[in-house]
């Protein structure tokens, strides 16, 4: 039985966060052995918040490809580069003119970026990114879409896309299905939302040493201010870690935080020694590609052909339905 086809990128923001593994990469690797998976490095939808980004794209490529492969990624599969893949700009030109300005401005995905931005005025390339990304998606064919329920009107602008370019000209596209998945949110050590603007992240490549330094100075819980002090763990984010990366201790932890018998220091220094375990492998492999960078350039050039392959068949059937191209 064929494999249903899944395409899923991450913008290029170099070296990969806690946050970007449990959000995204964790559930690629699962993916990848049920589904035909295409993933891509979104570097022109990295444009679309910030024009400047394109100056540190290719060395930031690189860095998130080397932590794709270090963390399982298959290397034999299409990863590849967006703006490679020149056909997917000229799609994004044809559906622009499928879907009309005030459906992509009532996207209540974009009000929320224009708010977390605290953006005055929006870009065309920010207005129109939706379309951008149903040519991605539409570009493969693509059964599924994995996202989480923000991303749903997404999914639903490819789809209405989809149905008005097969309406018009001839039937070329599938409708995608969003596959609805639950990504794990991570605090960042403050907090916040984890980010490299809010300098609250761990890397995955960060050695035991850099990521105890950093645990050290997580927020936890402001009521346990010495040892003794009965703790609340719900509110905690060491907690939140221990639960994801050393579920096997997550009962006890609980038990003796709020006992007061566990301490936040050695809380701390705990969930930093299980972080740095739990990516060991991951750091590894790195070193390995990090010396071997000529490698992951093969991948990429491998994969950017094989998704080209599929792109020019399938502007090959879009020329044909429209009768121009």
């Amino acid at each position: 039985m064929e494999k249903k086809r899944i395409l899923s990128g991450m913008r290029p923001s170099g070296r990969l966060h806690l946050g970007n593994y449990a959000g995204a990469l964790e559930n690629w690797l699962k993916l990848q052995e049920e589904y035909d998976c295409y993933f891509f490095v979104a570097d022109w939808h990295a444009l679309t918040t910030n024009p400047a980004a394109a100056f540190s794209v290719e060395e930031n490529t690189i860095q998130m490809i080397i932590d794709w492969l270090s963390a399982g990624i298959k290397p034999d599969l299409p990863l590849f580069i967006q703006s490679k893949v020149k056909e997917h700009a000229e799609l994004h030109l044809i559906f622009s003119m499928l879907i009309t300005k005030e459906r992509l401005e009532r996207n209540p995905t974009l009000k929320e970026q224009v708010r977390d931005l605290h953006a005055e005025t929006i870009l065309y390339g920010h207005l129109g990114y939706p379309v951008l990304q149903a040519a991605d998606i539409l570009m493969y064919k693509a059964h599924l879409v994995p996202v989480g329920e923000d991303q749903l009107p997404h999914v639903e602008i490819t789809r209405e896309i989809a149905r008005k370019f097969n309406q018009t000209y001839a039937e070329v596209f599938p409708e995608p299905a969003p596959k609805l998945t639950t990504f794990s949110r991570l605090p960042g050590l403050d907090g916040r939302k984890m980010g490299k603007s809010n300098n609250n992240f761990i890397l995955l490549s960060d050695s035991p040493e850099e990521i105890q330094k950093k645990v050290r100075t997580a927020v936890t819980d402001p009521q346990k201010v010495r040892k003794n002090d009965p703790g609340h763990p719900e509110i905690c984010n060491v907690f939140k870690y221990h639960q994801k990366f050393n579920p096997e201790e997550v009962d006890e932890i609980e038990k003796d935080c709020k006992s007061g018998v566990l301490g936040c220091v050695a809380c701390k220094q705990n969930c930093a020694a299980k972080i740095a375990d739990y990516f060991a492998p991951l750091r590894e492999k790195r070193v390995y590609y990090e010396n071997h960078l000529d490698e992951v350039r093969d991948v990429l050039s491998e994969g950017t052909r094989k998704a080209r392959a599929v792109a020019e068949k399938t502007m090959e059937e879009v020329h044909k339905a429209m009768k121009m191209g």
